[in-house]
């Protein structure tokens, strides 16, 4: 969908640590991957002493955000990306949009979707909003049986611009199956931070990192690109700094938003 400047003011985004952003998108209102825990270690399910460490307190609760129409939950099986609290507001959601496996574990009012396939939400004002599920894979190829299924996902709309949510996506390849259908993209919120750890697939990335996050807002035409899930977790090896100079040396710096 092409869009001109001006046209992302239509689509507010705000990012509240680690992986949850808020979308106001078509009087509707959608959170990703909700995280309100305090800083804090959960036990990882793999041989050893494995664990994920929260290192920053969220600045929002679940409470803070107001209704929530929507959640868009790249995956249900790591704490950074549904915590404890973020499990408790899934309860209260109308619908939860995730992987297949997904929403078998999770059952409720979760929705799985297969990458390509659509769903559709109502708008207040009558008109139609299309959510399109996104290939996305958690680390190196063949990862899937350690690390997880996992989603992005595409909001689109009429009379509205583009926003594409990249979840926890480590494969540029997948960026341009979706850059194909979808380029250009008016806002890509962009998992990032370069998550890596030293026991998992030899420390090959979990997410994307800063150049591959530029390389990624270039594959896609992206207007406006928010960063997100590159903070509040000791697992990721680069951040905002990180961030701005790499879209610096790709000549992408006016296309960053930190959106907080």
């Amino acid at each position: 969908m092409t869009s001109t400047n001006g046209t992302s003011e239509k689509v507010d985004v705000r990012v509240y640590g680690g992986p949850t952003t808020v979308i106001e998108y078509g009087g509707l209102r959608f959170v990703t991957d909700p995280t309100f825990d305090p800083p804090g270690e959960y036990p990882m399910p793999l041989p050893g002493d494995h664990k994920l460490v929260k290192t920053n307190p969220s600045p929002v609760t679940a409470a803070d955000l107001g209704p929530v129409d929507a959640v868009l939950l790249s995956h249900d099986t790591h704490e950074d990306n549904l915590d404890n609290a973020g499990r408790a507001l899934l309860s209260e959601v109308p619908v939860v949009f995730t992987t297949e496996s997904g929403a078998g574990r999770l059952g409720g009012t979760a929705h799985g979707l297969a990458f390509w396939q659509t769903a559709e939400l109502k708008r207040p004002d009558g008109g139609t909003v299309t959510l399109t599920g996104l290939p996305a894979r958690h680390g190196p190829e063949g990862c899937e049986p350690i690390s997880g299924d996992v989603i992005g996902f595409m909001l689109t709309s009429d009379d509205l611009p583009s926003v594409y949510v990249s979840g926890d996506n480590a494969n540029l390849e997948h960026v341009k199956e979706i850059a194909e259908r979808f380029a250009p993209v008016d806002t890509a919120i962009l998992f990032l931070g370069g998550a890596r750890m030293d026991f998992a697939f030899e420390g090959a990335l979990l997410t994307l990192d800063s150049a591959l996050g530029a390389e990624a807002a270039r594959i896609l035409g992206a207007r406006r690109v928010v960063p997100a899930h590159y903070d509040s977790w000791a697992h990721f090896q680069e951040g905002r700094s990180e961030i701005e100079a790499a879209f610096t040396k790709a000549g992408l710096t006016d296309r960053l938003d930190f959106a907080r």
